[in-house]
């Protein structure tokens, strides 16, 4: 998907240049093609544009970037770890625990309950990123930056206050550690990925959604469902990542620059979180969603009773990392 162009320098130029009377100029462009499922209007959307822009101008234009969100290019995110490492995608935004089958490492983010907020979902971040990226380079490609997802909650034609309300529920489910979880409660887990939700939803195969309110306010889920529950399932993570080969041609300083414009991608991406929740709500609000902020405390105590049995069997399939991980991460967050 790539294409680099050298702009050639005119025979006239050239000559002089080859004499000495002119410096040997030649002025090389990069131009990637960024993969994204989600809608152009997510924080993830958001974040690739902040990544772009700031590394056109650290490099005075020499490296462009062409968004393609929605899923333009017809890969989902489980498609991504491939298509970049194979050079098919030099770019990807992508959700990390849709690669729970690569590794589970990267059903981290997902583990339900794990995480408060989205301060212990940063630091989650920061301790796992070096594990993260090991498996990726390992597969021809880096990771850049985080992408960050406000808290899970339940879309439904009904709010999820009582047990009644959970049984039998047709939930999406986006990673393995959702299904178990769900299967482990009343309601009838589906994992889906997100490209495939609303042809799901009109097809009648669900009936309700695991995802945030940013993800519902994207993809306009009040056209097919009338209310959300926040429980603060989850803060699941997309990475944006590049091909590793892409990215060793460039010359150091572009190098430097891709590193620098990450940085302001990732470090806007959980800035931004409070204002898009909050951006959110007043969304929902306009399209008169029923929101539910306070489901039975039955409800809660049953799913986070069914997230420690998942939890425990995640530890025990991911194997030392896992445990390293989580051990600094209830270090750091006061939990050990």
């Amino acid at each position: 998907m790539k294409r680099r162009t050298i702009l050639k320098v005119s025979s006239v130029t050239a000559a002089a240049a080859a004499m000495g009377i002119l410096p040997k100029i030649a002025w090389s462009q990069t131009r990637w093609d960024l993969a994204n499922e989600y809608e152009s209007g997510s924080l993830h959307a958001e974040t690739d544009r902040v990544f772009a822009d700031t590394l056109e101008e650290l490099t005075g234009g020499d490296i462009r970037i062409t968004h393609h969100t929605g899923g333009a290019l017809g890969y989902a995110s489980v498609d991504h770890f491939d298509a970049v490492g194979d050079g098919a995608l030099p770019m990807a935004d992508t959700l990390l625990t849709q690669l729970g089958g690569i590794n589970p490492l990267f059903e981290l983010s997902s583990l339900p309950f794990l995480v408060a907020d989205m301060n212990e979902a940063r630091i989650l971040w920061e301790i796992a990123q070096p594990y993260y990226d090991e498996v990726f380079r390992a597969n021809n490609q880096m990771v850049l930056y985080a992408s960050a997802w406000p808290p899970s909650g339940i879309w439904a034609n009904h709010t999820v206050r009582t047990m009644d309300d959970l049984d039998g529920l047709r939930i999406r489910t986006y990673d393995a550690n959702g299904t178990r979880t769900f299967r482990e409660s009343v309601a009838r887990p589906n994992q889906l990925s997100w490209s495939d939700v609303i042809p799901q939803l009109q097809a009648g195969g669900i009936d309700a959604v695991l995802t945030s309110a940013e993800g519902g306010v994207a993809a306009s889920m009040w056209e097919h469902l009338r209310a959300f529950t926040e429980i603060n399932y989850a803060s699941p993570l997309n990475v944006g990542h590049i091909n590793l080969m892409e990215f060793e041609a460039l010359p150091q300083d572009h190098q430097d620059a891709v590193m620098e414009a990450a940085q302001a991608a990732n470090d806007y991406t959980w800035e931004n979180v409070p204002r898009r929740v909050e951006q959110n709500y007043e969304e929902l609000a306009q399209q008169d969603v029923d929101v539910e902020t306070a489901p039975d405390d039955e409800v809660m105590e049953h799913l986070q009773q069914a997230a420690d049995s998942v939890i425990e069997a995640w530890v025990d399939g991911a194997g030392s990392a896992a445990e390293e991980i989580l051990n600094e991460f209830y270090d750091r967050v006061g939990r050990g």
